[in-house]
Order: structure tokens, then sequence, then C-alpha cells
């Protein structure tokens, strides 16, 4: 919105509630268009990102199968259990031995990233995807288990293989994608893979551990969610709950029992692990967990690269990782904290990226820098940097303890918590960033801010934020909401808009400047009330802004997670996440949808009919 529009009601930053009854009041008396009621940052014209969508919606149901938009199709493209790793068995329903699950696609597919093989039209249509395993639902990998302690170790070896990543080769030939067969690319990273620490928690004190008593050398990699790319061609996969892999507690007296409590580990985890590898019992091992909870970078071209932990990004619950090079060229990360009252933050390198530096020199450039937290207030949003002994952080004595526990730095320096910001994505047409804000139902209505304006907070919300001049290292930004979600008659959408989504997730923007926002959404999936999860998109310039559609249905039960789109904008692939779960046993079979076969987290493609791009 401009900075004309009447009354300055448009203003970044103006708490949503304020704007929205202003504006309910002037819209009544005629006196505001519809373009106002979405009010967005000043920035220059961009034809694309106002370009409409050319979609109709997808009716709101429930259903046990999946659904795309007219005029397109969409196919599985890889499901749990199916070859990655050259020699890799063919999956079976029951018996999932550990070796043959070390070599197959993992389960809860999430965070998708394409990197391309080839150049021009090639780029498009020959690639790879890293595509990230965040958990495993017991009773579809354990049919008939009811108690996950009652496991035996081989059992928990083969659900340990389920989790990490999987790195596959693809290619479009006569218009269908497929899966490279036995490629030299394809790649399994678990939790018993090699990594390395890079950055202040390398050779920390407090990472130093029975197994590694360097402090630089882990085991694994967890709970990974979403991510991000980085422009050096490597993914940064996202550690986020984390804390649900360790059991056990150290007594109240040892050094780390209260870094352990905030980063949410109880001694109660849900995950077993610890019965037969100690390393994940917090009560033997209490440091081990200092080495979780980070953004790994892994390059996907090399099989043989060690992962490495970039641990300046932070330790928090992290949901993903937007990379920007500034105009001066220094990197900046865009980073979300999954967590009621979780905080997103800033990271910014000390020195500038150069296009002929190497992976591993520019890898490094996230080893050295500043992260900031953000605080949001009506005016601006401020980022306020996390240094150790200063101000409110003197007790914090290195940065590296700064970066072990980052979120009671931000606590201690005063960033806003956050109805659990998940995705961020940077959209290079607006020059803008867009972070989903999933929900908060615990916010209580006295305690809601400029930047979350609900309480509680049951269906999220998207905000959008950007540096006045362009440099992304400014201390402060303007910010403003571009949807309130739920249901109609709860909810704040663009002019036009037929359809709701509840619970903002992931996200993508096009490669006109146009959001797609996929949902986790749990409060409305029964059939008398839907707004199933699934892929939403909308314009976010002129005056269709913030119209939503709705373009892509998924099983009852399932997460949509990882859109991810060709350059050419001609593919969009999808995370199908734990499909069809469901104690009545309806539609646990998805996608085979076939007797005996258990639900099957899966990567869908999607494409144009008639070889268009995606969304028009």
């Amino acid at each position: 919105m401009s900075a004309d529009a009447p009354h300055n009601l448009s203003r970044a930053g103006e708490p949503f509630s304020a704007v929205m009854s202003r504006r309910d009041m002037l819209r009544a008396a005629g006196l505001l268009s519809a373009a106002a009621i979405l009010p967005g940052l000043p920035a220059a014209a961009s034809a694309s990102a106002a370009m409409p969508l050319d979609f109709d919606d997808l009716p709101l149901k429930v259903i046990y199968d999946h659904a795309v938009a007219s005029g397109y199709d969409a196919n599985v493209l890889i499901r749990w259990g199916d070859p990655v790793e050259a020699g890799a068995p063919p999956f079976v329903g029951q018996g999932r031995p550990a070796a043959a699950q070390a070599k197959q696609f993992g389960t809860a597919n999430d965070f998708i990233g394409y990197f391309p093989i080839g150049t021009g039209n090639d780029a498009s249509s020959h690639g790879l995807l890293s595509v990230n395993h965040e958990f495993n639902t017991m009773e579809v990998f354990f049919p008939g288990v009811t108690d996950r302690n009652s496991l035996t170790k081989e059992q928990l070896e083969a659900d340990q293989m389920a989790h990490g990543l999987s790195i596959i080769e693809v290619k479009r030939t006569n218009g269908q994608w497929r899966v490279v067969s036995n490629s030299r690319y394809g790649r399994r990273i678990t939790p018993q893979t090699p990594c390395v620490l890079s950055g202040p928690v390398a050779g920390h004190p407090r990472a130093k551990t029975i197994a590694d008593p360097t402090g630089r050398n882990v085991l694994g990699t967890v709970a990974n969610c979403a991510g991000g790319k980085t422009p050096w061609g490597t993914v940064l996969t996202a550690e986020e709950n984390f804390q649900n892999f360790f059991r056990g507690m150290p007594p109240e007296e040892h050094p780390e029992f209260k870094s352990l409590e905030a980063a949410g580990i109880t001694g109660k985890g849900k995950n077993p692990w610890g019965i037969y590898e100690f390393r994940w019992d917090a009560g033997l091992d209490p440091q081990e967990p200092v080495r979780f909870g980070y953004m790994v970078e892994i390059d996907p071209y090399d099989p043989k690269a060690k992962p490495i932990k970039r641990t300046h990004l932070g330790r928090f619950r992290h949901e993903a990782a937007s990379v920007v090079i500034n105009k001066d060229g220094r990197v900046v990360v865009y980073l979300g904290e999954d967590r009621i009252s979780g905080f997103i933050y800033r990271f910014v390198s000390a020195k500038p990226y150069a296009a002929s530096m190497s992976k591993a020199e520019a890898g490094a450039l996230l080893d050295e820098g500043t992260l900031f937290v953000a605080k949001f207030t009506a005016e601006a949003l401020e980022w306020i940097p996390l240094l150790p002994g200063q101000g409110a952080l003197k007790d914090f004595a290195t940065l590296g303890d700064v970066m072990i526990d980052c979120y009671l730095a931000a606590i201690a320096v005063g960033g806003t918590p956050m109805d659990r910001p998940e995705d961020i994505d940077f959209n290079p047409v607006t020059g803008r960033v867009y972070a989903n804000l999933t929900m908060n139902r615990e916010r209580k209505p006295d305690a809601v801010d400029a930047a979350n304006p609900r309480g509680p907070n049951e269906d999220g919300h998207v905000l959008e934020f950007a540096p006045s001049g362009g440099d992304h290292t400014e201390q402060t930004y303007r910010w403003s909401v571009v949807m309130l979600c739920g249901p109609q008659g709860q909810s704040r959408y663009g002019e036009g808009t037929k359809t709701a989504l509840s619970c903002p997730d992931n996200l993508a923007v096009d490669p006109k400047g146009r959001l797609w926002i996929a949902t986790d959404n749990w409060r409305y999936r029964e059939e008398t009330n839907p707004i199933p999860n699934g892929l939403f998109a909308c314009t976010v310039e002129g005056p269709e802004r913030a119209k939503v559609k709705f373009f892509y249905n998924i099983p009852k039960g399932a997460e949509l997670c990882g859109p991810e789109f060709t350059p050419d904008g001609r593919t969009l692939f999808v995370a199908v996440q734990d499909p069809g779960f469901d104690p009545t046993g309806n539609g646990l079979n998805w996608p085979d949808r076939r007797q005996g076969m258990p639900p099957r987290s899966s990567v869908v493609v999607i494409t144009r009919k008639d070889n268009g791009p995606i969304g028009g």
C-alpha cells in the first residue's frame, strides 16, 4: 500500500486490530477501498507479484485421497521405503530391518530442496532433491505396538534409519518425472551419519561428551523439519524438535540442568533410543543435547561430504533458513523458532560472499558474524544483537554460550515472543520477507501485541517485513500483516477470497513472487466443519493482494510440507507427510491404496497439463 492511502491507514506495523476496527468503519461508510484492507509495505510496483492465479478453488472438504486444481496433474514421485541408495531392497509392508531402511526413503518427509543439474532448460528438468525426514509414527512403522519402550534394539535401530534426509536424482523425460535408479548421488543421512560442528560451539567445553572429548564431531542429525538453500548450492536442514529425542535428566544441581529444561528436555522424551544407546539419555550424558538443535549444511552434489552443523546460526527449534545476499555482498539468513513464544532471528555474516568462492569458503561465512533477534513494536521491527558479556547478556561468558542457549538469550534482551514462527522466505520479486506464524492457543487475550494480535491464536497469520532502503543489515525494518487465517468471518483475507486456511506452516515463493502456503491444521479436519490441510496461494501486490485460493488437497490426517518450484516455475514438488493416520482405519493405505500396505509419506510432483507455469 502506498504512503498516500486514506488517513495513512496502511502505516507499516500498526496493530492489526486497530487497523481493522478503524477500517471496517470507514469501509462501511464507503470511504476505503478493498485494496486498503490488507496493507502492504511500500515497494517498487511488481506486475508479476500482482498477477492473478489462473486456477479455480478446490472445494473445502476433507478427503481420503489427494486432489489438485483443474488443469493440473499430481503424481507420486517417491514414497517411504522406496530405494534411494544403489542396491537398496524394495519396500515390504512388514519387517523393516535397519540395513534396508538405511538405503531407502525415510518417513515423514518435510522440506524439499531442488538443486539443478545442467543449465538452461536442463536446469528445470534434471536435478537433485534433498528431502527431510522429521519423525516416525510408531503405530504405522510398528503395527500393533502401543508402547515405544517395548521395542527391541533391532526395531529401534530400524526406527533411527527412517529419520534424517534423503538425496535423490530426478529427471523429466517425455513430460514425466522419475527418480533416477542407482544414481551416484543417491544418499541417506541418518542419526548415525558422522557430522562436524563449526562456529562458536565447535570445541566449546559444553559440547564435549563422553564419546567425543573434542566437542567437534557429532553422530547424526534428527528432527529435520524445514530448511533452506544457499546460493552456493548447498542445503540447510533444520533440527527442530530435537528435545523429543532425549530421555533422562541430570540432577538439578548439574550445570546443564537449566539449559536442558529451557530447551524442553524433561526426562520424559518420546523417543526410547536412549534405552540402548546412552548418548540419547541426557541423564547419562547431559552434554550430548548441546550438539543438536542447529542448521546443518549439506552438499547434495557430493555423496561423501560430511554434514556441518553451523552453530553461529543458533541452537533452538529451527524451522527454516532463508538466505539473502545483501547488496554489500554479506550473507543474511532469516530463521524461525517453532515453539510457542519462539522468536524470529537474523544472521548477518562478517564477510561478503563472492561467486568465485569454493563451497567450503562460502559455507565458512556462516561461522562468523552476528545473530540478532526480532523485536516488534507498533512502529517498526528492531533487530537486537545477541552478544555475550553485554547488557542483559552479561552473564553469558562466551559467544558459544549465547548460541547454545539462544532461546534464553532472546528472552533476556527483550525479543518478541511469537505465535510459533515456522517457515520464513525471502521474496526476490518484492524484496520483502514473509513469515508464517502457525498458531498459539496459549496466548491470553490480555497478552496480545502488535505482531501477534489474537489471543488465543487458533489459526495463525502471515507477516511481511523488509528494510526501508533495501539493506538487509539495517537495524530497523517496516512490517505488516498479510492475512489473519481461519474460517470466513473469523479471519482477514484479500477481497474476493472464497476459501479459508488454518495454521500456515511451510512457505514458497514462485518465480513471479506469489506466495504458496502449506498448512498443518488439526482443528477443522472433521467433515462437519472442514478446513483441510493442503496448499493455498495468493498474490502479494495489487488489488488482489492476499486473495487466497485453494490449489491442492491431501488425505485426511496428513500435513503438507516443503513446496518447492523448479527454476522455470513449471514443476512444483510437495511433501505429503504422515498421510491418512486415523485410528478408525479409514484411508490408512495412501498412496498405494492396497490392503496390507501402510500409509506412506510421499513426495508428489505437480505440473500443468499444458506444461505452462504453475499458477499461470
